[in-house]
């Protein structure tokens, strides 16, 4: 069943809307029409288009549809700014100690501090200020012109106004000035010239001066680090409105790409064009030119200075950084210069009119040269001989020829002079004749000394075996003492082997026998026998 299209106000209305809805239903009653004519169904209930008898269908029924959180605390009055409330006639105490008021305190005092402050000399005490505090709504809390008085732009307007007239009265008097500069001129000479009538045409008119104040980029206001609002700041667009858009001058979909929200198009749109002709080449072009490029090279120097251990930042100390970078240029140019001068004067300067030494002209050549892949020479060059690391062709001393272009008898010297002795000075020919002459000298001295001599008369000599040498053959030992200085060899060895066994007052006799020292050789180790670690 469908419910009523009105709200009823009893119940007997409402079992009269059911009845006639039951005679419709039945072709008894003429068919409802809304308010356009139209026929309602009622087999379709009009759930969204009517309020039930029972609810108040007078005010909104959804919370939404009325303002529920209302605040009466709420307001939109503002501080009464330099109010005053109460000024007292000597110090209270809790008062501010600078100025004597109770409305705050000796640190947040705004007035000039005393060199006595108003406690100790109880004069000149400040009046107490108004203190107000408001619950403001969300509107109230984000409004920017809440407490502005309008009556107060007045003052920015008589400022305007005092400004133009102050202009007025200066062009005003520039333009008597000028024409008393003309008469007398006249006056003086009788004739008018080019430029006086060029002055006349420069005559300044208030209203061209107006405009040429205010011909100016165009001047947008804009919120500057604000959330909301706060202050504002005038942003001034440097774009001249007679120049094309940058993402027109190339109208074509795959040109350099422009990116709406920062209003940046960092490629050329143009790269094909006139470099002369082109205004606009892409933002990229002011990344590498003038002071942007500098500026970078700077932060450069500023990280690489870092990493290599110097205590510069140059968003800390953007003064120290740049100085710093100053100091780096002047020493890099001192030392490129300074390499300059040594090359130059090592090689020379092929630019000035100098004549070039012979070294390097004789250096240079204009001969075809083929080499194989092996990079050795075919054609065009002869092979040279490898030369020594060492100077080479040095004479000393007067030489012609080098240390050690002449050997004889296991010794070097000099070719030229046939010395033996390195540091010796140079005699020629003569020193080589009077070396030969030398020679043969002392050669027939020699033969001669060798035939004088005569061969000394045979003796028989006394084969006697002395301490350190060799055993003659023909020597005979006594077997008794031999056995007995074995015995005392071996009795001597056991005793440096134990010190305990060595007695305290030792008697010594220089005087050796052939046998003990027969004895000693046979006793001893000999270290390159193959055998001695089988001796006993």
């Amino acid at each position: 069943m469908a419910t009523a299209s009105v709200a009823f106000k009893s119940r007997e209305d409402h079992r009269k809307q059911i009845e006639l809805e039951e005679a419709r239903k039945a072709g008894l009653a003429p068919a409802e029409v809304d308010e356009d004519g139209k026929e309602i169904n009622p087999h379709i209930p009009q759930y969204m288009s009517c309020a039930p008898w029972y609810l108040n269908a007078e005010r909104p029924s959804l919370k939404h549809q009325r303002k529920w959180k209302s605040d009466p605390n709420y307001t939109k009055s503002w501080y009464d700014r330099g109010a005053k409330i109460y000024h007292a006639d000597k110090y209270r105490k809790g008062a501010c100690e600078n100025c004597g008021a109770m409305t705050h305190s000796a640190k947040s005092c705004m007035e000039r501090p005393r060199k006595k402050g108003a406690k100790w000399t109880n004069l000149h005490i400040a009046p107490d200020e108004k203190i107000e505090m408001f619950e403001l709504d969300y509107d109230g809390k984000r409004d920017r012109w809440n407490g502005f008085d309008a009556a107060t732009y007045a003052r920015v307007i008589e400022r305007y106004e005092a400004r133009d007239e102050a202009r007025r009265k200066y062009l005003k008097e520039q333009q008597l000035k000028k024409l008393e500069e003309k008469d007398n001129k006249q006056n003086g000479e009788g004739e008018v010239s080019d430029d006086d009538e060029d002055n006349d045409a420069l005559k300044v008119d208030e209203a061209k001066v107006d405009e040429s104040k205010q011909m100016d980029f165009a001047k947008v206001e804009k919120r500057v680090r604000t959330t909301g609002g706060g202050s504002t700041g005038t942003v001034r667009n440097l774009r001249i409105r007679e120049d094309t858009a940058k993402y027109l001058l190339n109208l074509d979909v795959n040109s350099a790409y422009y990116d709406p929200k920062t209003r940046s198009m960092r490629e050329d749109p143009l790269p094909d064009a006139d470099p002369n002709e082109k205004f606009y080449g892409g933002d990229n072009q002011y990344r590498v030119s003038g002071q942007a490029l500098e500026f970078k090279t700077l932060n450069i120097h500023a990280w690489e200075a870092f990493e290599k251990g110097q205590d510069i930042h140059m968003q800390a100390a953007p003064s120290q950084a740049e100085l710093l970078y100053k100091n780096y240029k002047v020493i890099k140019d001192k030392l490129k210069s300074r390499m300059k001068d040594a090359i130059m004067e090592k090689y020379g300067n092929a630019a000035t009119e100098e004549v070039l030494p012979k070294e390097l002209l004789l250096g240079q050549s204009e001969k075809q040269v083929e080499y194989d892949r092996a990079g050795r020479v075919v054609k065009g060059m002869e092979t040279s001989l490898p030369k020594s690391k060492y100077e080479e062709d040095v004479y000393i001393n007067n030489h012609t020829s080098v240390w050690g272009s002449w050997w004889k008898g296991h010794q070097w010297g000099y070719k030229c002079c046939k010395q033996t002795i390195r540091n010796s000075y140079c005699t020629g020919a003569a020193g080589i004749e009077a070396a030969e002459e030398a020679a043969d000298l002392m050669k027939a001295n020699i033969a001669r000394k060798a035939a004088s001599e005569e061969t000394p008369a045979s003796t028989e000599e006394k084969r006697l075996a002395t301490w350190g040498t060799d055993m003659p053959d023909d020597l005979v030992l006594d077997q008794k003492k031999l056995d007995d200085a074995l015995k005392k060899e071996d009795k001597r060895r056991k005793e440096e082997k134990d010190e305990r066994k060595r007695k305290y007052n030792v008697k010594w006799d220089d005087e050796v026998t052939p046998e003990e020292m027969e004895a000693y050789r046979m006793k001893k180790i000999h270290n390159d026998d193959p055998m001695k670690d089988f001796l006993h």
